[in-house]
Order: C-alpha cells, then sequence, then structure tokens
C-alpha cells in the first residue's frame, strides 16, 4: 500500500464527503482503490484525528515486549509498595539480580507503565522559597539535618514518628528512627532522649558532624520564654563540639532536604507494608538505607546514588563510640557558649527565678524583682543582678552525667536491674545499653 501525506488524506476525506465512490476518487488521485477505502474509512470512524499515521507495531501497553515473569515482578512490587515510583523499579531490577541478561525497561518505559496503571501519583506545582543567610556545606559531615515527622499508626507496632537525619553536602540519608510514640493514639511526643538515640546511632555509623540544623521544637529550643536558655539537648550537642543551628520561624523549607525525605521514606518503606514488632519496623528502615544511599539515583546529583556520588561520606571526620562520649563531651565549650550571653527573669513571691528547667531561690529580698542573669566561666555560676541586690549561685545540671541523659546511667553501672513494668525511660536506657554493648564486643 503506497504512502500518503495527510494532505491527500484530508483530500479523499472532503470528496467522500461530497458523495464520490471509492473507485472515482482513486482515479482522480491516481493511487489504489484499497487506499482510498481504508483512508475514507478512518476519516468517517474517528474525524480528522484519524488520520494522522501512527508508525510502528500497535500500541499493547508500556511493558508489552518484555517477559510476563518480568512484568509481574514489577507488578507484584507495586503492589506490596505503592509508594515506589518508576526510578524505584528500575532500580530493583538492577539490584535483585532476577533477570540476568535480559534487557530492562527504560525509565521512561517504566513510567509510562506506571501511568498507564493509573497509580501514577499527582505532584503539584511548586516553588523554592528564598533560603536563609547561612553557612554553606562545603563537605560530607559538616552539616546534617535532623527532623521528625507526624506521628503515624502502624498496626501491631502503635503510633511512630519517624525522625530523619540527613548530610546536607552528600543527601545521604544517614538515620529514619521510628519514634514510638503511644500504643493506639498519641500520648507523648518525641523527647530529648529520643532524639539523644537517635543521633547516637548515627554517630555510631558516620561520625560527628560540625553542625545540626533544626527546627524550633521545644526539645532544641525553649520556645516559651523570650529570653530562652539552651535545652539540654543543646549543650549537650555544644559540649560535643556540634554547633546547633535554627531555620526560621514557620519556614520549614528551611531543612527543606530532610522535608522532602519525609515523603520519601513514607513511599519507600510504609505504604503497603505490615511490621508485626517495632524491630522489624526499625530494621526494615536500616535495609532500605542502604538501598537509597548505594542504589536508587538521585536527582540532586545527576541520578547518581548519595554514595557513589560522594564515597567519602562513608568516612567519619569525627569517630564517635558510645564508651568514649564521657570523654568526649567538654564542659569548657558550654561554658564559652553560656558566657557570652544573658538572660531576664522576674523573680517570684518568694524572691525564686527558674532559669533552664531549674529553680533558683534568691531570697525574700529580690520579690517580684526584674532580675539579670549572666554566667561565670570561672567558677561555673550564675551571676543575679537587679539594682544594688547581687548573688552568685552554682549552676545546676550541668556536669557530663547530667548532658548524657540515661547513657550516663548505664555508663556508671556494671550490674543493673529495671523494675516492672518498663516505662519509656526505662525503655530507652535498655536500649543506650544495647547500644554500648554491641560497640564494646
Amino acid at each position: 500500500m503506497a504512502a500518503t501525506s495527510l494532505r491527500e488524506r484530508m483530500l479523499i476525506k472532503e470528496l467522500a464527503e461530497q458523495g464520490l465512490q471509492d473507485r472515482r476518487i482513486a482515479e482522480q488521485m491516481q493511487m489504489s482503490v484499497h487506499t482510498v477505502r481504508k483512508w475514507r474509512r478512518k476519516g468517517q470512524r474517528l474525524g480528522c484525528t484519524g488520520l494522522y499515521s501512527r508508525m510502528g507495531r500497535p500500541q499493547q501497553g508500556a511493558l508489552s515486549s518484555f517477559p510476563r515473569a518480568l512484568v509481574a515482578q514489577i507488578q507484584g512490587w507495586r503492589r506490596s509498595h505503592p509508594g515506589w515510583g518508576p526510578k524505584t523499579l528500575r532500580t530493583e531490577l538492577e539490584v535483585s539480580g532476577l533477570f540476568p541478561g535480559q534487557k530492562l525497561p527504560s525509565l521512561s518505559a517504566l513510567t509510562r507503565w506506571v501511568q498507564e496503571s493509573g497509580a501514577a501519583r499527582s505532584y503539584h506545582k511548586h516553588s523554592e522559597l528564598p533560603k536563609p543567610a547561612a553557612s554553606v556545606a562545603l563537605a560530607c559531615h559538616e552539616e546534617w539535618e535532623m527532623d521528625a515527622r507526624g506521628h503515624e499508626k502502624i498496626p501491631e507496632v502503635g503510633v511512630i514518628a519517624l525522625i530523619q537525619v540527613n548530610d546536607v553536602y552528600s543527601k545521604v540519608k544517614l538515620m529514619s528512627y521510628p519514634c514510638w510514640v503511644g500504643e493506639k493514639r498519641l500520648t507523648r511526643h518525641p523527647t530529648t532522649e529520643d532524639y539523644q538515640t537517635v543521633l547516637r546511632l548515627a554517630f555510631l555509623q558516620w561520625g560527628l558532624p560540625e553542625r545540626l540544623a533544626v527546627d524550633h521544637e521545644s526539645v532544641f529550643f525553649d520556645n516559651l520564654s523570650k529570653s530562652p536558655f539552651p535545652t539540654r539537648f543543646h549543650l549537650w550537642l555544644t559540649a560535643l563540639g556540634i554547633q546547633l543551628t535554627f531555620g526560621r520561624m514557620g519556614r520549614p523549607t528551611d531543612q527543606a532536604m530532610t522535608e522532602r525525605s519525609h515523603q520519601t521514606w513514607q513511599h519507600q518503606v510504609l505504604e503497603g507494608q505490615r511490621f508485626e514488632t517495632w524491630r522489624q519496623l526499625f530494621q526494615a528502615l536500616e535495609q532500605r538505607r542502604d538501598f537509597l544511599n548505594r542504589f536508587l539515583p538521585c536527582a540532586t546529583l545527576n541520578e547518581t546514588p548519595p554514595l557513589v556520588a560522594s564515597p567519602q561520606a562513608a568516612i567519619p571526620r569525627r569517630p564517635y563510640r558510645s564508651e568514649w562520649e564521657a570523654d568526649l563531651l567538654d564542659l569548657s565549650r558550654v561554658h564559652a557558649y553560656l558566657a557570652d550571653l544573658q538572660w531576664f527573669r522576674k523573680a517570684s513571691n518568694v524572691g525564686a527565678v527558674s532559669l533552664g528547667g531549674q529553680v533558683y531561690c534568691l531570697g525574700i529580698a529580690w520579690k517580684h524583682v526584674e532580675v539579670t542573669i549572666t554566667f561565670d566561666p570561672v567558677d561555673a555560676s550564675l551571676v543575679f543582678s537587679s539594682r544594688d541586690l547581687h548573688k552568685r549561685l552554682p549552676i545546676q545540671k550541668l556536669s557530663s552525667a547530667d548532658l548524657m541523659g540515661n547513657l550516663a546511667v548505664f555508663a556508671a553501672k556494671v550490674n543493673f536491674q529495671l523494675a516492672l513494668p518498663f516505662s519509656m525511660a526505662d525503655w530507652q536506657t535498655a536500649f543506650n545499653a544495647g547500644l554500648l554493648r554491641d560497640m564494646t564486643l
């Protein structure tokens, strides 16, 4: 059958609409009756759009040319993990080794297949907000981001808040930790001990960073005071030589990488899955972290996996071990930091003020007095001043053991027994004890 142009097909349609028979049109246009009949029928059935030529074999689906076993495997993954997109499916095919020597679908073919299956996720247009003036990370583990995702109920496990830690420079996903926050409903929020546990797990593998970027969660920042005192979490990091930095109030995009990672972990691990125990969930997150860092292409790294683009991220800049923590804490860093600050409080009706969660009794002469407070690093004391009144008191709860929290409880005792039933604090202590035990074997 001779090739025809779009103009000729349009003319066939027009002549047929004028009442001419196929043979008369064929004679007039000097082409076969079969060609005329084909395009006349398409024009009648489909209109002008039917006259456009679609070269190649008939469409039978994006993956129709691939073996059924391969397509069935992709379909199975997609049913089990509805959040896995084309890039993840393609990487899984490469990493799994299930189809050696076979040609694998391209990323575009998998994208079409996902769209044809009707399971493609919809994306909203977005624009980047201006970034705050801040130090730019120029090396691996120079700056990390940490943030907790909103809580979610996981059947058989309880209510979980995923806490994410990411390296800003290399884009390596350092940790995704399922923080337990309730049995059937939210009964607590992640505490200082929870965040310390998350970071200790990250420190063990990746070492200590130079900076940690967080939001204004109350664990990190005293957001109820107009003259805030550093939180215990803040001072703990300071003693470790880690600078804590804060995003702008109400601007989650200041930790944009970690905000995006919440969705990544949701799609990669949680969607479509069931976990019988908390430990099973934690192990699934750990295993998937290795896949995301070593195999899954990252768009911001020119489609290269983070640890392939920055293999140096696997080498800690400042090594850490749980049993070293007491020695790594340098209180002189904390003293130098506090010496540059001052706080304002109004004394109570008995002459007491609260600072950093601790109460300091100044005496009845200070009743309802506006007090200015500074820190003297020479003797680690607080200096309270108001007009002609002056007083010095030792600062409270600033020892290495105080900053370490429940890890210090274990480190100080070779053998101890927790009372039943376990509280959340007891569980956290036991978990930290397990970390220290594993690292010393």
